[in-house]
């Protein structure tokens, strides 16, 4: 049994939740909004807000983090009705180590949590677990958690949801690197050898390519060291919406604002 979890006074153990797994269905007006030819792949999201959610409401800082880990299956579900095929989330920065030991702790609990009792839900949604990042740095319970759920959906096909704990953007190209020079070791590359195709081979999200659509929730206007390769042509949307406050419909409109963009590679002025 995973002990309870202490939210400044509030507790969460898993036999005493009540299950808020309701799925959301776009009504046909909604549906008709989009071009179904034109649905991003693959989204990312930095799930940015979660405790200035609870600070507005005076509650624990950790209810916050729970609240936005509630919202998170219900807009992979959500994607999926929509026709997306990956979504991956920003989770765990290399950077958030340094947030209090207490913090840090609550939020591991709130990981390994959430893997166990999502796992069913995933299962029935057709959402199959993946991750990104350094996963050495995680407690052992919090690996146990997501290997088993990961091993539970492998057979999912309807959406990947993936992961990003422990990730940091350029510790993944760092990472990519000493890959390449392990093979550089096996069998010598020449320079023309070295390409963008070689690297981005070797980065965490090789399987699932460059994301088509980066959201970010509360209004901050930065990449925050996430998927700084990958982002390159990547469409981004920024809502003031507080990550926890982010409902189906937000996702909907950040769809239909990608619809609206003419995708083009290049820059410069001409």
């Amino acid at each position: 049994m995973i002990p309870p979890l202490d939210l400044g006074g509030m507790s969460l153990q898993t036999e005493e939740i009540a299950d808020l797994d309701e799925k959301y269905s776009y009504s046909s007006e909604e549906l008709s909004l989009l071009n179904p030819a034109k649905i991003p792949k693959h989204i990312a999201i930095i799930m940015d807000g979660n405790r200035r959610w609870a600070k507005q409401r005076n509650l624990p800082l950790m209810m916050g983090h729970w609240e936005g880990a509630e919202t998170l299956i219900d807009i992979v579900r959500s994607a999926s009705d929509l026709g997306v095929k990956t979504l991956t989330a920003y989770a765990f920065s290399t950077e958030n180590w340094v947030r209090p030991e207490e913090e840090i702790e609550a939020l591991m609990e709130i990981f390994e949590l959430y893997l166990i009792r999502k796992r069913e839900a995933m299962i029935q949604s057709g959402i199959r677990l993946n991750s990104i990042g350094d996963s050495t740095r995680l407690p052992q319970r919090v690996l146990d958690a997501l290997n088993q759920t990961k091993e539970a959906t492998k057979q999912c096909d309807k959406i990947d949801l993936v992961l990003a704990l422990n990730y940091g953007g350029r510790d993944e190209i760092r990472r990519s690197l000493t890959k390449i020079l392990d093979l550089h070791r096996q069998h010598p590359l020449q320079n023309h050898e070295i390409t963008e195709d070689l690297i981005a081979k070797h980065l965490d999200t090789s399987p699932w390519g460059d994301p088509d659509l980066l959201i970010r929730t509360s209004g901050e206007l930065r990449l925050s060291n996430f998927l700084l390769w990958q982002l390159c042509y990547t469409e981004i949307y920024v809502t003031d919406v507080l990550w926890p406050d982010f409902a189906p419909k937000e996702l909907l409109d950040s769809i239909l604002a990608y619809q609206c963009r003419d995708r083009r590679r290049g820059g410069g002025l001409l």
